[in-house]
């Protein structure tokens, strides 16, 4: 695991702990200020079926899929929904986002970090949201072009917190998971990156959106 003294921006400008090989983003509140859309998406797609999703609970959730999110809301509040339900409903709630995702914007302190450092390190995008997305999200925030490869929810079987989604990312860099550093800005992405072995920086102690 790469030293974690150089976890947080010195003099605003965030610098590579030693033996870093790769930086891996997540995107949603990361590299992006998506939250507050996916929010609305959210509180719009679940109101035709009569289901709760408080704003504390939607951040404490951030970084799983939204079928797992739904799957945990009905459970909680009595509800029960087919599968063929479930994907419908998640299709609704991230077309609701893509038709907001305009009022997207960067998250510049991040987004410097990866800009500064494309065709320097490998860069990876590693989201519990699905690749689609992901892509159109970066696309958004002019970035689509600088990661070497986008790791979504459906590449894995598993989901935040636990670790596969950046082992995944790391096995296409072709690197070894200790010399990965994660960017987050969740509770279960921090700790998906703490059990692949990697760095995570917490980028809700220092990024600002702009």
């Amino acid at each position: 695991m790469v030293d974690p003294g150089e976890s947080s921006p010195s003099g605003g400008r965030w610098t590579v702990p030693a033996g870093t090989s790769g930086l891996i983003f997540d995107c949603d509140g990361t590299l992006a200020d998506t939250m507050p859309v996916h929010f609305l998406a959210w509180s719009a797609m679940l109101e035709p079926y009569g289901l709760q999703f408080p704003e504390q609970q939607f951040w404490a959730l951030a970084g799983m899929p939204s079928h797992r999110i739904i799957d945990r809301l009905a459970g909680e509040q009595g509800a029960r929904f087919e599968p063929a339900t479930v994907l419908t409903m998640v299709a609704d709630k991230e077309h609701r986002y893509i038709a907001m995702i305009d009022g997207v914007r960067p998250v510049a302190a991040v987004l410097e970090v990866a800009r500064r450092h494309r065709g320097v390190l490998p860069l990876a995008v590693a989201s519990g949201g699905e690749g689609w997305v992901v892509r159109r999200t970066l696309e958004v925030i002019g970035a689509l072009d600088w990661f070497d490869t986008v790791v979504g929810s459906e590449d894995t079987e598993r989901h935040k917190p636990e670790p596969d989604v950046f082992l995944e990312a790391a096995r296409r860099l072709d690197l070894a998971p200790g010399n990965c550093v994660v960017f987050e800005d969740s509770d279960l992405g921090m700790l998906a990156a703490d059990r692949a072995g990697m760095f995570g920086v917490d980028i809700r102690t220092w990024a600002t959106s702009g």
